[in-house]
């Protein structure tokens, strides 16, 4: 029997015992770890040793997490890497420029290790589906065929514009990430349309209407823009 290879999570992290105690119980978990505790250390080891998953503290020395980041996000081996910020602030506007940097989910210092590997899990499965099928995306019955051009919710299928298909898929590709108006617009818009950042407040607004019992699924988080709901 051929033994499975174990996924390999990268801790950048500056707190030694911080470090110890989420190394142990990823290792109970079946995960192998590695660490760094300065940012140039671990974009070094990120792009060494391309690991399945990294978590990425955002005060860190020499080279911050927000740096690390994007320079992650910046490399042609390196892009795809489902990273965790963690953060020990825990404001709204930490965990936006997180995401806009490329951050895929965050978690609030102090947190439990069982917290962690919940949201570590969560997004192995959501890294899995995606790679398994990156033209189908579903998430709590709602389901978006990018071949068929199609977009049913609890079978029931929708009538959507073009951009309204693309900003379903845009959300549906990060439930319970946070998107701004004009990260929506990038995404959803045609290049070379010119509309204004409240342009998308109407398509989701058209959007929810036609989701009909399912609109709530689509969030606003004040001051920021929308996301999708993660869970049920």
């Amino acid at each position: 029997m051929i033994a499975m290879s174990k996924p390999r999570i990268l801790i950048i992290e500056d707190e030694r015992d911080l470090c110890d105690v989420l190394s142990y119980n990823l290792h109970r978990e079946g995960y192998e770890t590695f660490v760094a505790h300065d940012g140039q250390e671990g974009l070094r080891k990120a792009q060494m040793h391309l690991p399945d998953l990294i978590i990425l503290d955002l005060m860190l020395p020499r080279l911050d997490g927000l740096e690390v980041c994007r320079q992650i996000r910046a490399g042609k081996q390196s892009h795809g890497i489902p990273i965790i910020m963690l953060t020990a602030k825990g404001e709204e506007m930490d965990q936006v420029v997180g995401f806009s940097v490329g951050a895929d989910d965050y978690v609030t210092k102090p947190f439990s290790p069982k917290v962690l590997l919940q949201r570590i899990r969560a997004l192995q499965r959501r890294s899995d589906n995606s790679t398994e099928s990156k033209d189908v995306l579903e998430h709590l019955g709602v389901v978006l065929d990018k071949i068929k051009h199609r977009a049913t919710v609890n079978n029931h299928e929708l009538d959507l514009t073009p951009t309204e298909f693309r900003l379903l898929e845009c959300m549906l590709r990060q439930p319970g990430r946070a998107f701004t108006r004009q990260q929506l617009m990038d995404f959803a818009i045609e290049e070379g349309a010119i509309v204004l950042e409240r342009t998308i407040d109407v398509h989701i607004k058209s959007l929810r209407r036609k989701l009909g019992g399912e609109s709530e699924f689509i969030e606003t988080v004040r001051g920021v823009g929308y996301r999708f709901r993660e869970g049920s």
